[in-house]
């Protein structure tokens, strides 16, 4: 299923969606916490890049396995297995900022100050993380094919 896509490879055109939201995601989650005057404008931005990013990362990290074992089979040079390596990792971050920034939203709409203010210290630290495995992923696949 995450194989191809028209005929592509279906990983370099997917892991494109997952680069773009995930940072995304981070950064509004992270002005979303911090800045409660841009909540409202922010409320349907965050929520839905809450639900899209994780899928976004899933489907990155399933057509990767896909592309993997097209081209290499069971020998998986050490550059790809360094990139490889970032993929669960940024899909359990990636999940928990979803399920924290989703849970954010709603606190600051209908809970206490006090819970708004804990979702938001827990969002922060799970955006920054999420930060640093996208870009630790980036940076090894872009390794793994152009060199370096």
């Amino acid at each position: 299923m995450f194989d191809e896509f028209l005929g592509l490879p279906a990983h370099p055109l997917i892991v494109h969606a997952a680069v773009v939201f995930a940072p995304l995601l981070a950064a509004l989650s992270i002005a979303y916490a911090l800045v409660p005057r841009l909540r409202p404008r922010l409320d349907w931005a965050v929520a839905l890049l809450a639900v899209v990013t994780p899928i976004t990362v899933f489907a990155a990290k399933q057509s990767g396995e896909s592309f993997k074992t097209r081209l290499f089979q069971d020998q998986t040079p050490d550059p790809v297995a360094a990139h490889e390596s970032f993929a669960l990792p940024l899909l359990i971050s990636a999940i928990a900022l979803g399920v924290l920034s989703l849970l954010l939203v709603y606190a600051a709409n209908r809970s206490t100050r006090q819970s708004t203010i804990i979702l938001g210290a827990l969002t922060v630290v799970a955006a920054a993380v999420v930060g640093y495995y996208v870009a630790r992923s980036g940076h090894s696949g872009a390794t793994a094919v152009w060199g370096g």
